[in-house]
């Protein structure tokens, strides 16, 4: 058994349920510490290789408080995953302000204010990881969830700048991108439905709502297996600035990336003619 100085600590929010808790679950199989951060902690089963602490990532306060109590229980944090957040199924127009706002303030802003706690004991050290879930979604755009996508594509964006910052200090930054997985993502506890409802908008939407219903419970990809794969690509030492999960996500990434350069290709003459001459 290794002592706790050879073992990560990793503080995985979101863990009450879905990606986050296997991940925690991942962690401690492996032998590591957790620090299992949630908004409303459930009776658990804290011991010397894991606790509980309650964090709402929109609530400054609670961000500095959790990250504080779990460096001071384990001395630090080497993982950092941030993990909260939730979904929202809705045509752009019919996306009211505060919707956007709310999904925004925890997928983003919420991400922000624990980097900004977390970040500064690994600067320090001159060490650490950070996993941001993404999701495919923040890859390759719907119909129906777009204000969703533009959360994640914003954790992308940040990540892959976060990423070229703290590359010089040590410290290494993971973008995960999952397809659809067993988790309750797809359940009310998750996912939320724009309050509007457009007809215009009925045929490009074409019964979402309803599809996410029937396939949620029969998602392709295995979460357990997800999180091992997290956990197993932390420990190599050469953790990948993206990480796809899930053959869906696969799939879907190479053939966007593959419209992308045919776009690009064909527009080369124009892309190009608009530079000065020299």
């Amino acid at each position: 058994m290794k002592d706790n100085q050879n073992r990560k600590v990793w503080l995985v929010t979101g863990a009450s349920r879905g990606l986050g808790q296997e991940i925690s679950r991942a962690v401690t199989t492996g032998g590591d510490l957790v620090v299992r951060a949630m908004r409303s902690p459930v009776p658990n089963d804290d011991d010397d290789h894991q606790m509980t602490v309650q964090l709402d990532v929109t609530d400054e306060r609670s961000v500095r408080e959790a990250v504080e109590a779990a460096e001071q229980r384990f001395g630090r944090i080497d993982v950092l995953v941030n993990n909260a957040g939730y979904g929202l199924i809705g045509g752009i127009e019919e996306v009211n302000a505060q919707e956007a706002r709310s999904l925004f303030a925890t997928n983003v802003e919420g991400m922000l204010n624990v980097l900004r706690a977390a970040l500064p004991g690994m600067r320090k050290r001159r060490s650490g990881n950070i996993v941001n879930i993404s999701s495919l979604g923040g890859f390759s755009a719907s119909a129906g969830w777009g204000v969703y996508n533009a959360t994640k594509f914003a954790v992308e964006g940040l990540s892959e700048a976060l990423a070229l910052e703290v590359a010089p200090l040590g410290i290494a930054v993971t973008i995960v991108e999952p397809g659809y997985f067993r988790t309750d993502f797809l359940t009310n506890s998750s996912l939320g439905r724009a309050e509007r409802i457009i007809g215009d908008y009925h045929e490009s939407m074409s019964g979402l709502s309803n599809r996410m219903v029937q396939l949620s419970g029969k998602q392709s990809g295995d979460p357990v297996l997800a999180a091992k794969a997290i956990v197993d690509t932390i420990h190599s030492g050469n953790a990948p600035v993206r990480l796809a999960l899930g053959s869906d996500a696969f799939d879907r990434i190479a053939a966007k990336l593959d419209s992308m350069r045919q776009n690009l290709q064909q527009w080369e003459s124009l892309t190009r003619s608009t530079s000065f001459k020299v």
